[in-house]
């Protein structure tokens, strides 16, 4: 009797299967370092003790092995290196000194003259008496729930390195950012949207989608960008909705693409990209409904909106609520990419300008988290990926337009903070020196705040890996500690 194919397998010879059967010698070798080259290289199957390894959908909400304090996270990133001297760690020594040489060994990338004051006043907030400069005067006003790091510090005094160490734990090699890892470990709540968002109007930042890249992990795990520049959810989120075809005839479609991959799936086990490229179509099918509504802040009272005030950062922060109410797992929300916190000169105005663009809505999105009983179990963390210097740049051709009234980069010393996620209220820990140069007290690398940032979420961050070109890699490499002074 005549074989009868069976629907699709044996009537369908795809071209990977065609050049998988036809390839032979250097051929072969030919076509491996092509795709490995564009990425489409098969991926190592997941260790047994990957979260990956029980579920075929690797974006299924996922319990962490440990105690976990927070279960979502928002990064606000400070794009170009916001002044800690200037915003949360007072130094009325630069005032003493101020027009004076001050004795420094430290190396810094351009030279840099006399000490220069703060053009800001600090006032103390609330019962801890955190002291914040008045340009952050709304946010202060939510000082007992923040816990503020005056010790961090990094590795080198670039944009590039530091923003990929601190979004990535490694300043020079591609590897998995934090938000990826996030993800990874813990999935997400909502099937129908991303679980890892990144918002950044007005374009890319420096390093580009590095910052929000998942390198080794599987391409599902990615950041999803958005352009909050735009208002209309046809832009802010490409092809959104399908304008040729209607929902039966996408599902039907969806449904025949799916059944191709499954089957070529079938015979190419672990193939990361085929993977993330299935769970790509389907979440782009269900956000159609979804992502519509959880971007459109018009929904929302008007005292709400009147709270978190005008403007791109006080509507992405906003959408941040709703999508932290919708089950988002991460949010990292830009400010500065396009006009950043890198002010080599003219910098009373320039940070001035750019806190009066967040601080009203960082205050709202605390407040608003706080009142709807999300701050609890809500990890927000505030970076840059630097300081600036305690002394005045001077001028240098092509650093700054030859004025003398800004500062340089300073990976020293510099300032993060926290609120939520089970960190200590109203808390300062560490200190720089008395003119904010450099960390001198409980002193916090990068590596450190990444391995607090994962205890937080119920992992240990030496046991937290993925296994990749034959070793286990980590968030924090070989470095990092817990530091559990910050945690309440």
């Amino acid at each position: 009797m005549a074989h009868v194919p069976d629907r699709l397998s044996d009537r369908v010879t795809t071209r990977r299967e065609m050049l998988r059967r036809s390839g032979v010698g250097f051929g072969s070798l030919a076509l491996g370092a092509l795709l490995s080259e564009t990425g489409f290289l098969e991926a190592p199957a997941h260790a047994a003790g990957s979260p990956l390894a029980a579920s075929n959908n690797p974006l299924l909400p996922r319990q962490a092995p440990g105690r976990a304090r927070a279960k979502r996270v928002v990064h606000l990133f400070m794009n170009g290196g916001m002044s800690h001297v200037d915003t949360f760690d007072p130094k009325p020594a630069l005032t003493k000194y101020h027009g004076k040489e001050v004795p420094s060994s430290l190396p810094t990338e351009r030279k840099t003259g006399a000490a220069m004051a703060s053009p800001y006043k600090f006032r103390k907030y609330g019962e801890s008496g955190l002291e914040v400069s008045d340009i952050f005067r709304r946010t202060a006003q939510l000082a007992d729930e923040m816990c503020v790091i005056r010790s961090m510090h990094a590795d080198v005094p670039n944009h590039e390195p530091s923003l990929m160490l601190m979004n990535c734990g490694d300043a020079r090699q591609a590897r998995p950012c934090v938000g990826s890892w996030v993800l990874y470990g813990l999935g997400t709540e909502n099937q129908n949207l991303p679980g890892f968002l990144v918002m950044c109007p007005g374009g890319y930042p420096i390093a580009e989608s590095q910052n929000w890249q998942s390198a080794f992990l599987p391409g599902v795990f990615q950041g999803t960008y958005l352009d909050t520049n735009n208002t209309d959810v046809e832009k802010l989120i490409a092809h959104i909705r399908n304008h040729g075809a209607g929902p039966q005839t996408q599902r039907a479609q969806l449904d025949l693409l799916a059944e191709l991959n499954a089957r070529h799936l079938e015979a190419h086990k672990h193939e990361s990209d085929l993977e993330s490229r299935i769970q790509s179509f389907e979440l782009a099918y269900r956000m159609q409904s979804e992502a519509a509504d959880a971007f459109d802040v018009d929904r929302e009272p008007q005292y709400v909106r009147d709270m978190y005030g005008p403007g791109v950062h006080a509507r992405q922060l906003l959408a941040t609520r709703r999508l932290l109410e919708r089950g988002v797992r991460f949010v990292q929300l830009w400010h500065g990419a396009g006009q950043p916190w890198d002010h080599h000169d003219d910098l009373a105005d320039g940070h001035r300008r750019l806190a009066d663009q967040c601080d009203q809505p960082i205050a709202a999105f605390l407040l608003d988290l706080k009142q709807r009983g999300m701050l609890d179990d809500t990890l927000v963390l505030c970076t840059g990926e630097f300081g600036r210097t305690p002394t005045v740049e001077m001028p240098t051709p092509g650093a700054n337009a030859g004025k003398m009234n800004g500062r340089d980069h300073n990976h020293y010393g510099f300032t993060a903070w926290m609120a939520g996620g089970g960190v200590k209220k109203g808390h300062v820990h560490g200190a720089t020196d008395e003119l904010g140069f450099q960390a001198v007290e409980d002193k916090v690398h990068v590596h450190d705040l990444h391995a607090t940032i994962l205890h937080l979420l119920g992992f240990d961050h030496e046991k937290f890996t993925f296994h990749y070109a034959g070793r286990d890699f980590r968030l924090t490499d070989v470095f990092g500690e817990v530091v559990h002074d910050l945690i309440g």
